[in-house]
């Protein structure tokens, strides 16, 4: 466990690229987390970096305490955002050529570098989005089909709620019952992309629990990065007698919201056409470690009147991944402005994705860069097709 072994892991996204490019067919995501998982336990980090990785892991998988770190941001997010467009810590050292400089001072990332990622990346949330109970049931209109469970996330529920009533608002119109159970914690995500492996198995088995006595037919998942996670908690459990058997259950019931709605045919919700140019981003986490890449397509495409803008390097992560740009903001950055720029490329009205850390991370981009665009979830698209309302843009 060097420093260079660690740095290099340290810098890889965890987008799971990889899998899609390997010609074999490998699944990286398992040896890349035990290789963090083996990091974590042996590998004695800078104590600011400690400090800083502790605090995040004490904070985002518990939104009853998340709620209050974020409370100021209702009065202050746009004094924080402005602070992040107008401020940069650690200017880039040039060549006489103009090309960039990376010194070995600058490797280390700075309390104020990571200072100025949390700005820009400061969510808009009000007091009803993050003290309002969140609805924990919606029946099928007509017929039901199934039943459906519904993760409503960490970050999710306080910063996005609209992206969870607008999920439970189309599949309760497509026939299903949701279900959000009041006693679902944190799927373990972030942890098991940072090498918190054990935090991670605590955390599944919780909500395996959650689930089950929920007594549902599938899982809908609406964050790409959750959903990768749950789909793998069978290899995460494996080891445990106990749970194996069950975790292996689960994942299997898992799905994303996109493939849960373009599988619900014939459509019952007629879709009402909505006139905008829609640039989809591809989620890493739902592209590449799921796989899923038409279904999101197929249910933006059933809208009337809506074109679909291409990005290009679609395929290319934002610089989200998981807490990748809080601990390696300067690089997160550079992908954010690639990304940025690709999407401005099209000139599209919105900017759709199916992930929380992606909508936070485009966001931020474009107002970095001068090109400000509503980012929405592929879901609250649908839904307002359905209502037959102008998206919340």
């Amino acid at each position: 466990m060097a420093p260079k072994f660690v740095r290099h892991f340290d810098a890889c996204l965890g987008c799971m690229a990889c899998v899609t490019a390997c010609p074999s067919g490998v699944q990286y995501a398992p040896l890349i987390e035990a290789t963090r998982g083996q990091i974590e336990r042996r590998y004695p980090r800078p104590l600011g970096d400690r400090l800083f990785r502790r605090a995040i892991f004490a904070l985002f998988p518990y939104p009853n305490r998340l709620r209050f770190v974020l409370a100021p941001l209702v009065v202050l997010g746009p004094v924080a955002r402005w602070v992040a467009r107008t401020w940069t810590p650690n200017p880039e050292r040039r060549t006489t050529n103009g090309e960039r400089r990376t010194t070995n001072d600058q490797r280390r990332t700075s309390f104020a570098v990571r200072l100025h990622s949390l700005l820009a990346l400061a969510p808009k949330v009000t007091w009803a989005s993050l003290f309002s109970p969140a609805p924990s049931r919606a029946a099928a209109v007509g017929a039901r089909r199934m039943t459906v469970g519904l993760l409503t996330g960490c970050v999710q529920r306080l910063v996005f709620p609209k992206v969870n009533a607008a999920t439970m608002n189309v599949l309760s119109a497509e026939g299903c019952d949701v279900v959000a159970p009041a006693d679902q914690g944190c799927c373990g995500a972030l942890a098991l992309h940072s090498g918190r492996d054990e935090d991670a198995r605590t955390f599944a088995r919780g909500l395996i629990a959650s689930f089950e006595r929920a007594n549902v037919d599938v899982v809908v998942v609406n964050a790409a990065g959750c959903g990768s996670t749950m789909k793998g908690y069978g290899e995460l459990l494996k080891d445990d007698p106990a749970w194996a058997a069950r975790a292996k259950a689960f994942d299997a019931r898992v799905r994303d919201v996109t493939e849960v709605i373009a599988g619900l045919t014939p459509v019952r919700a007629t879709r009402h056409p909505i006139d905008l140019r829609v640039a989809y981003h591809d989620a890493c986490h739902l592209a590449h470690a799921q796989g899923v890449r038409q279904p999101p397509r197929d249910v933006l495409a059933s809208i009337p009147g809506l074109t679909i803008v291409p990005i290009a390097d679609g395929d290319i992560c934002c610089g989200s991944a998981g807490i990748f740009n809080l601990v390696q903001p300067e690089m997160a950055a550079e992908l954010g402005r690639r990304k940025a720029a690709n999407i401005d490329e099209g000139r599209p009205d919105v900017v759709a994705t199916t992930n929380p850390g992606c909508m936070l991370q485009i966001g931020a981009a474009g107002r970095k860069a001068g090109t400000p665009r509503p980012v929405l979830h592929v879901v609250e698209l649908i839904d307002a097709s359905i209502r037959g309302e102008r998206p919340p843009i």
